[in-house]
């Protein structure tokens, strides 16, 4: 969750460098909805994935024990080629926002 308040904090400045937010998430639409108005995001989120299929698709890691799926993030440039890829396995190993701007900084400074 708090990568997600972190995204929406810094939403002008990734806005600034092109870079669109979206999420997606296993919870119910409620819970979606909820986490949505708590934080107060702007960007859109995705609701009810399901959880073995999206792990499989997107090879993100499936806790079968908690039934969860662990963060899994992605960088798309606009040709749709993925730029950089994070898997989280726990509780850490998310893209943070600071880095997402360094690093589509970088990709455009190298053109």
């Amino acid at each position: 969750m708090r990568q997600l308040g972190a995204f929406e904090t810094a939403r002008s400045q990734l806005k600034g460098d092109g870079v669109k937010v979206i999420a997606a998430s296993a919870d119910t639409r409620a819970n979606a909805e909820s986490t949505v108005d708590r934080l107060g995001l702007s960007f859109p989120v995705g609701y009810e994935l399901p959880l073995q299929e999206t792990a499989k698709r997107f090879g993100a890691y499936y806790e079968k024990r908690r039934s969860i799926l662990h963060a899994t993030g992605f960088l798309i440039t606009p040709t749709g080629k993925v730029a950089v890829a994070s898997y989280s396995s726990g509780p850490i190993g998310r893209l943070e926002p600071a880095d997402v701007v360094k690093l589509v900084r970088t990709l455009k400074a190298r053109g």
